[in-house]
């Protein structure tokens, strides 16, 4: 959200959740499970990186100050927050082209709602998609059965 452009090189080794948010949205209080999902497994290799989108009914109208200014007064967010992106269409982040190449959804490989989220393991494979009502403890369990790391 500082305007620098980070390479997804920077989280080689990572366990990587990558999500849509959106501040507006009957979903938001997710922001709360995913911190605690991060505080939780951070020391195992896992990074969670937040993308805002407004392109799902208006939900995301902030600009890059008061978006980062709600997720840490009503959430406590301290995982990685970027600047909003589009998800979907002619100008959709590369990183949501590519995701949702590799991990196509229900019907389409389009992102259906905010909070959508997608799970990239440490060798940097694409390995699961999340719809936007899966909560971070469901997400919480696949990680400990199937991906994570334990020190």
């Amino acid at each position: 959200m500082q305007g620098k452009e980070i390479g997804m090189d920077t989280y080689k080794g990572k366990t990587v959740l990558v999500v849509n948010t959106a501040s507006k949205c009957g979903l938001t209080p997710q922001f709360e499970g995913l911190e605690d999902l991060y505080r939780k497994h951070r020391d195992n290799g896992l990074v969670i990186l937040g993308f805002p989108s407004n392109q799902f009914a208006n939900q995301e109208p902030g600009d890059e100050k008061s978006i980062a200014e709600g997720c840490l007064i009503n959430y406590g967010v301290t995982f990685p927050m970027f600047s909003k992106i589009d998800v979907n269409g002619p100008d959709a982040h590369p990183l949501y082209k590519y995701l949702r190449t590799e991990l196509p959804g229900v019907l389409s490989n389009k992102v259906k709602w905010n909070f959508t989220k997608f799970l990239i393991d440490a060798e940097g494979k694409p390995v699961k998609r999340f719809s936007p009502t899966t909560k971070p403890d469901k997400i919480d369990q696949y990680l400990e059965k199937n991906v994570l790391r334990k020190n």
